[in-house]
Protein backbone atom coordinates (compact mmCIF):
# COMPACT_ATOMS: atom_id res chain seq x y z
CA UNK A 1 0.00 0.00 0.00
CA UNK A 2 1.40 3.38 -1.01
CA UNK A 3 1.65 5.81 1.89
CA UNK A 4 1.16 9.55 1.40
CA UNK A 5 4.15 11.88 1.40
CA UNK A 6 4.63 13.37 4.87
CA UNK A 7 7.09 16.25 5.13
CA UNK A 8 8.96 16.64 8.42
CA UNK A 9 8.15 19.83 10.30
CA UNK A 10 10.26 22.95 9.88
CA UNK A 11 12.64 22.96 12.85
CA UNK A 12 13.86 26.47 12.06
CA UNK A 13 10.35 27.72 12.79
CA UNK A 14 10.53 26.06 16.20
CA UNK A 15 13.57 28.19 16.98
CA UNK A 16 11.81 31.34 15.77
CA UNK A 17 8.76 30.47 17.89
CA UNK A 18 10.97 29.93 20.93
CA UNK A 19 12.50 33.37 20.48
CA UNK A 20 9.05 34.92 20.60
CA UNK A 21 8.06 32.81 23.61
CA UNK A 22 11.17 33.98 25.42
CA UNK A 23 10.24 37.61 24.69
CA UNK A 24 6.82 37.31 26.38
CA UNK A 25 6.15 38.85 29.80
CA UNK A 26 7.18 35.84 31.89
CA UNK A 27 10.34 34.08 33.00
CA UNK A 28 11.79 31.93 30.22
CA UNK A 29 10.17 28.51 30.10
CA UNK A 30 7.73 29.30 32.89
CA UNK A 31 4.69 28.11 30.98
CA UNK A 32 6.22 24.68 30.56
CA UNK A 33 4.57 22.41 28.05
CA UNK A 34 2.18 25.10 26.82
CA UNK A 35 5.25 26.59 25.18
CA UNK A 36 6.05 23.23 23.61
CA UNK A 37 2.56 23.03 22.13
CA UNK A 38 2.95 26.50 20.62
CA UNK A 39 6.35 25.70 19.13
CA UNK A 40 5.04 22.52 17.57
CA UNK A 41 1.96 24.15 16.09
CA UNK A 42 4.10 26.88 14.53
CA UNK A 43 6.38 24.26 12.99
CA UNK A 44 3.45 22.19 11.69
CA UNK A 45 1.68 25.17 10.17
CA UNK A 46 4.78 26.43 8.44
CA UNK A 47 4.29 30.09 9.41
CA UNK A 48 5.38 32.26 12.33
CA UNK A 49 1.85 33.26 13.32
CA UNK A 50 -0.52 30.38 12.56
CA UNK A 51 -4.22 31.08 13.08
CA UNK A 52 -6.13 29.41 15.88
CA UNK A 53 -7.89 26.30 14.58
CA UNK A 54 -11.41 27.55 13.99
CA UNK A 55 -12.98 24.21 13.13
CA UNK A 56 -12.09 21.07 15.06
CA UNK A 57 -13.32 17.51 14.66
CA UNK A 58 -12.97 14.35 16.69
CA UNK A 59 -13.42 11.25 14.53
CA UNK A 60 -14.83 8.33 16.50
CA UNK A 61 -14.42 5.16 14.47
CA UNK A 62 -16.66 2.22 15.38
CA UNK A 63 -16.15 -1.45 14.58
CA UNK A 64 -16.88 -4.90 16.00
CA UNK A 65 -14.41 -7.65 16.80
CA UNK A 66 -14.82 -11.37 16.28
CA UNK A 67 -12.46 -12.14 19.16
CA UNK A 68 -15.27 -11.11 21.54
CA UNK A 69 -16.51 -14.68 21.03
CA UNK A 70 -13.58 -15.76 23.22
CA UNK A 71 -14.96 -13.97 26.29
CA UNK A 72 -12.30 -11.24 26.47
CA UNK A 73 -14.76 -8.47 27.41
CA UNK A 74 -17.42 -7.92 30.06
CA UNK A 75 -19.79 -6.61 27.39
CA UNK A 76 -21.40 -8.27 24.36
CA UNK A 77 -20.66 -6.98 20.87
CA UNK A 78 -24.17 -5.46 20.63
CA UNK A 79 -22.95 -2.66 22.88
CA UNK A 80 -20.89 -1.24 19.99
CA UNK A 81 -24.00 -0.37 17.98
CA UNK A 82 -25.87 0.78 21.08
CA UNK A 83 -23.07 3.21 21.91
CA UNK A 84 -23.06 4.54 18.36
CA UNK A 85 -26.69 5.51 18.87
CA UNK A 86 -25.69 7.16 22.15
CA UNK A 87 -23.03 9.19 20.31
CA UNK A 88 -25.56 10.28 17.70
CA UNK A 89 -28.01 11.32 20.42
CA UNK A 90 -25.31 13.44 22.08
CA UNK A 91 -25.37 11.54 25.37
CA UNK A 92 -21.91 9.97 25.58
CA UNK A 93 -18.79 11.19 27.34
CA UNK A 94 -17.22 12.25 24.06
CA UNK A 95 -20.24 14.41 23.23
CA UNK A 96 -20.05 16.25 26.54
CA UNK A 97 -16.30 16.87 26.40
CA UNK A 98 -16.27 17.73 22.69
CA UNK A 99 -18.93 20.38 23.31
CA UNK A 100 -16.72 21.77 26.07
CA UNK A 101 -13.73 21.84 23.69
CA UNK A 102 -15.74 23.36 20.84
CA UNK A 103 -15.19 20.35 18.60
CA UNK A 104 -17.54 18.49 16.30
CA UNK A 105 -17.89 14.73 16.75
CA UNK A 106 -17.90 12.65 13.57
CA UNK A 107 -18.96 9.03 14.11
CA UNK A 108 -17.81 6.57 11.45
CA UNK A 109 -19.33 3.13 10.98
CA UNK A 110 -16.29 1.42 9.52
CA UNK A 111 -16.96 -2.08 10.80
CA UNK A 112 -20.03 -2.42 13.03
CA UNK A 113 -22.09 -5.61 12.76
CA UNK A 114 -25.30 -3.59 12.44
CA UNK A 115 -27.13 -1.64 9.76
CA UNK A 116 -27.65 2.01 10.70
CA UNK A 117 -30.07 4.36 9.05
CA UNK A 118 -28.61 7.62 7.81
CA UNK A 119 -28.32 10.17 10.61
CA UNK A 120 -26.67 13.57 11.14
CA UNK A 121 -23.09 13.10 12.33
CA UNK A 122 -22.84 9.48 11.12
CA UNK A 123 -20.52 8.59 8.25
CA UNK A 124 -21.34 5.29 6.51
CA UNK A 125 -17.93 3.86 5.55
CA UNK A 126 -18.43 0.20 6.43
CA UNK A 127 -15.61 -2.08 5.28
CA UNK A 128 -16.71 -5.18 7.20
CA UNK A 129 -19.50 -6.29 9.49
CA UNK A 130 -16.95 -6.88 12.23
CA UNK A 131 -13.64 -8.69 12.04
CA UNK A 132 -13.20 -12.44 12.30
CA UNK A 133 -12.03 -14.20 15.46
CA UNK A 134 -8.26 -13.74 15.39
CA UNK A 135 -7.76 -16.68 17.74
CA UNK A 136 -8.93 -18.93 14.90
CA UNK A 137 -7.98 -17.04 11.72
CA UNK A 138 -6.75 -13.63 10.54
CA UNK A 139 -9.01 -10.81 11.66
CA UNK A 140 -9.16 -9.40 8.12
CA UNK A 141 -7.84 -9.90 4.64
CA UNK A 142 -4.98 -7.57 3.74
CA UNK A 143 -7.21 -5.83 1.21
CA UNK A 144 -9.74 -5.08 3.98
CA UNK A 145 -7.04 -3.59 6.18
CA UNK A 146 -5.90 -1.38 3.31
CA UNK A 147 -9.50 -0.25 2.71
CA UNK A 148 -9.80 0.73 6.39
CA UNK A 149 -6.67 2.86 6.14
CA UNK A 150 -7.97 4.42 2.93
CA UNK A 151 -11.23 5.38 4.68
CA UNK A 152 -9.29 7.35 7.27
CA UNK A 153 -7.11 9.07 4.67
CA UNK A 154 -10.18 10.02 2.61
CA UNK A 155 -11.89 11.51 5.67
CA UNK A 156 -8.83 13.61 6.48
CA UNK A 157 -8.92 15.12 3.00
CA UNK A 158 -12.68 15.68 3.07
CA UNK A 159 -12.57 17.57 6.34
CA UNK A 160 -9.44 19.52 5.46
CA UNK A 161 -11.28 20.82 2.40
CA UNK A 162 -14.12 21.90 4.70
CA UNK A 163 -11.69 24.04 6.69
CA UNK A 164 -11.10 21.83 9.72
CA UNK A 165 -7.65 22.56 11.13
CA UNK A 166 -7.35 20.31 14.20
CA UNK A 167 -8.27 16.64 14.30
CA UNK A 168 -8.77 14.23 17.17
CA UNK A 169 -9.15 10.46 17.12
CA UNK A 170 -11.57 8.26 19.03
CA UNK A 171 -12.91 4.72 18.96
CA UNK A 172 -15.78 2.45 19.84
CA UNK A 173 -15.61 -1.32 19.58
CA UNK A 174 -16.19 -4.03 22.17
CA UNK A 175 -13.04 -6.18 22.18
CA UNK A 176 -10.73 -3.53 20.78
CA UNK A 177 -8.32 -3.49 23.72
CA UNK A 178 -7.55 -7.12 22.81
CA UNK A 179 -6.71 -6.12 19.25
CA UNK A 180 -4.70 -3.12 20.43
CA UNK A 181 -2.66 -5.23 22.84
CA UNK A 182 -1.92 -7.67 20.02
CA UNK A 183 -0.74 -4.80 17.80
CA UNK A 184 1.42 -3.39 20.60
CA UNK A 185 3.09 -6.76 21.13
CA UNK A 186 3.57 -7.42 17.42
CA UNK A 187 5.06 -4.02 16.59
CA UNK A 188 7.26 -3.49 19.65
CA UNK A 189 8.26 -7.09 20.36
CA UNK A 190 7.10 -6.72 23.97
CA UNK A 191 5.56 -9.75 25.65
CA UNK A 192 1.77 -9.93 25.53
CA UNK A 193 1.47 -9.92 29.33
CA UNK A 194 3.32 -6.58 29.46
CA UNK A 195 0.93 -4.80 27.09
CA UNK A 196 -2.41 -6.32 28.08
CA UNK A 197 -4.72 -4.71 30.62
CA UNK A 198 -8.21 -5.19 31.97
CA UNK A 199 -10.09 -3.28 29.27
CA UNK A 200 -13.69 -3.02 30.44
CA UNK A 201 -12.71 -4.22 33.93
CA UNK A 202 -12.25 -7.98 33.73
CA UNK A 203 -11.11 -10.08 36.71
CA UNK A 204 -7.63 -11.52 37.29
CA UNK A 205 -8.82 -14.79 35.78
CA UNK A 206 -10.29 -12.94 32.84
CA UNK A 207 -7.04 -11.05 32.29
CA UNK A 208 -5.03 -14.28 32.25
CA UNK A 209 -7.46 -15.69 29.69
CA UNK A 210 -7.21 -12.53 27.56
CA UNK A 211 -3.41 -12.81 27.54
CA UNK A 212 -3.64 -16.46 26.41
CA UNK A 213 -6.08 -15.55 23.62
CA UNK A 214 -3.73 -12.87 22.28
CA UNK A 215 -0.68 -15.12 22.53
CA UNK A 216 -2.49 -17.86 20.63
CA UNK A 217 -3.70 -15.39 18.00
CA UNK A 218 -0.17 -14.13 17.39
CA UNK A 219 1.25 -17.66 17.30
CA UNK A 220 -1.42 -18.77 14.81
CA UNK A 221 -1.38 -15.76 12.48
CA UNK A 222 2.32 -14.85 12.70
CA UNK A 223 1.97 -11.11 11.93
CA UNK A 224 5.11 -9.76 10.27
CA UNK A 225 6.70 -7.14 12.58
CA UNK A 226 8.23 -5.46 9.50
CA UNK A 227 4.83 -5.06 7.82
CA UNK A 228 2.34 -2.90 9.74
CA UNK A 229 -0.50 -3.60 7.30
CA UNK A 230 0.01 -7.33 7.82
CA UNK A 231 -0.19 -6.79 11.59
CA UNK A 232 -3.38 -4.73 11.24
CA UNK A 233 -4.96 -7.37 9.02
CA UNK A 234 -4.09 -10.36 11.15
CA UNK A 235 -4.70 -9.11 14.70
CA UNK A 236 -6.17 -5.60 14.38
CA UNK A 237 -9.55 -3.99 13.86
CA UNK A 238 -11.38 -1.87 11.34
CA UNK A 239 -11.54 1.17 13.61
CA UNK A 240 -7.82 0.93 14.34
CA UNK A 241 -7.13 0.95 10.60
CA UNK A 242 -9.38 3.97 10.12
CA UNK A 243 -7.52 5.84 12.84
CA UNK A 244 -4.17 4.96 11.24
CA UNK A 245 -5.38 6.31 7.91
CA UNK A 246 -6.72 9.52 9.45
CA UNK A 247 -3.33 10.17 11.07
CA UNK A 248 -1.46 9.50 7.83
CA UNK A 249 -3.80 11.81 5.91
CA UNK A 250 -3.65 14.56 8.50
CA UNK A 251 0.15 14.53 8.60
CA UNK A 252 0.35 14.64 4.81
CA UNK A 253 -1.70 17.86 4.93
CA UNK A 254 0.26 19.30 7.87
CA UNK A 255 -2.79 19.11 10.13
CA UNK A 256 -2.13 18.38 13.82
CA UNK A 257 -3.94 15.33 15.14
CA UNK A 258 -4.62 14.67 18.82
CA UNK A 259 -4.47 10.94 19.48
CA UNK A 260 -6.67 9.68 22.31
CA UNK A 261 -5.82 6.65 24.44
CA UNK A 262 -4.92 2.99 24.06
CA UNK A 263 -6.88 2.05 20.93
CA UNK A 264 -6.15 5.31 19.12
CA UNK A 265 -2.47 4.89 19.93
CA UNK A 266 -2.53 1.42 18.38
CA UNK A 267 -3.74 3.16 15.22
CA UNK A 268 -0.98 5.74 15.58
CA UNK A 269 1.57 2.92 15.98
CA UNK A 270 0.43 1.42 12.67
CA UNK A 271 0.62 4.83 10.96
CA UNK A 272 4.06 5.54 12.45
CA UNK A 273 5.32 2.12 11.38
CA UNK A 274 4.19 2.93 7.83
CA UNK A 275 5.58 6.49 7.83
CA UNK A 276 7.71 7.58 10.83
CA UNK A 277 7.39 11.30 9.96
CA UNK A 278 3.75 11.29 11.13
CA UNK A 279 5.12 11.58 14.66
CA UNK A 280 5.83 15.27 14.00
CA UNK A 281 2.08 15.95 13.67
CA UNK A 282 0.81 13.85 16.60
CA UNK A 283 -0.12 15.10 20.03
CA UNK A 284 -0.51 12.25 22.52
CA UNK A 285 -3.60 13.30 24.47
CA UNK A 286 -3.18 11.44 27.72
CA UNK A 287 -1.68 8.51 29.60
CA UNK A 288 -4.18 5.65 29.72
CA UNK A 289 -4.30 3.25 32.65
CA UNK A 290 -4.01 0.40 30.11
CA UNK A 291 -0.49 -0.89 30.68
CA UNK A 292 0.36 -1.27 27.02
CA UNK A 293 -0.23 2.40 26.31
CA UNK A 294 3.11 3.58 27.68
CA UNK A 295 4.93 0.89 25.70
CA UNK A 296 3.46 2.21 22.45
CA UNK A 297 4.05 5.86 23.31
CA UNK A 298 7.65 5.15 24.28
CA UNK A 299 8.22 3.27 21.02
CA UNK A 300 7.20 6.39 19.08
CA UNK A 301 8.90 8.84 21.42
CA UNK A 302 5.63 10.57 22.33
CA UNK A 303 4.92 12.21 25.67
CA UNK A 304 1.28 12.37 26.81
CA UNK A 305 -0.23 15.74 27.69
CA UNK A 306 -2.60 14.67 30.48
CA UNK A 307 -2.52 12.01 33.19
CA UNK A 308 -6.05 11.67 34.54
CA UNK A 309 -6.46 7.87 34.89
CA UNK A 310 -8.74 7.86 31.85
CA UNK A 311 -9.70 4.60 30.10
CA UNK A 312 -12.95 5.34 28.32
CA UNK A 313 -11.80 5.91 24.77
CA UNK A 314 -14.30 7.49 22.34
CA UNK A 315 -11.94 10.46 21.93
CA UNK A 316 -12.57 11.84 25.43
CA UNK A 317 -8.90 12.41 26.21
CA UNK A 318 -8.38 14.05 22.83
CA UNK A 319 -11.16 16.56 23.54
CA UNK A 320 -9.57 17.56 26.84
CA UNK A 321 -6.08 17.79 25.35
CA UNK A 322 -7.34 20.05 22.55
CA UNK A 323 -8.10 22.67 25.19
CA UNK A 324 -4.49 22.59 26.43
CA UNK A 325 -3.04 22.68 22.92
CA UNK A 326 -5.12 25.70 21.96
CA UNK A 327 -4.15 27.39 25.22
CA UNK A 328 -0.50 27.10 24.24
CA UNK A 329 -1.12 28.77 20.89
CA UNK A 330 -3.24 31.51 22.50
CA UNK A 331 -0.36 32.32 24.85
CA UNK A 332 1.99 32.55 21.89
CA UNK A 333 -0.33 34.75 19.81
CA UNK A 334 -1.96 36.97 22.43
CA UNK A 335 0.44 37.47 25.34
CA UNK A 336 2.36 40.76 25.34
CA UNK A 337 6.11 40.92 24.88
CA UNK A 338 8.30 42.80 27.35
CA UNK A 339 8.71 45.63 24.82
CA UNK A 340 4.98 45.88 24.13
CA UNK A 341 4.12 45.97 27.85
CA UNK A 342 6.93 48.32 28.80
CA UNK A 343 8.25 45.81 31.30
CA UNK A 344 11.94 45.85 32.10
CA UNK A 345 13.90 42.67 31.48
CA UNK A 346 16.91 43.61 33.60
CA UNK A 347 17.42 44.49 37.25
CA UNK A 348 18.60 48.10 37.89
Amino acid sequence: MKTPLVEPVKTDLMEIAQQRLDSLTKPKGSLGRLEEFARRLVSMGGEKFPPLPGKKAIFTFAGDHGVVDEGVSLYPREVTAQMVYNFLNGGAGINVLARHAGSDVIVIDIGVDHDFAEAPGLMMRKVLRGTRNMRKEPAMEREDAERCIAVGMDLSREYALQGYALFGTGDMGIGNTTASSAIAAAVTGTSVSEVTGRGTGITDEGLAHKVRVIEEAIALNKPDPRDPVDILAKVGGTEIGGIAGLILGAAAQRIPVVVDGFISTAGALIAWSMEPSVKDYIFAAHSSVEIGHKVMLDAMGLRPILDLDLRLGEGTGAALAMIMIEAGLKIYLEMATFDEAGVSTEAP
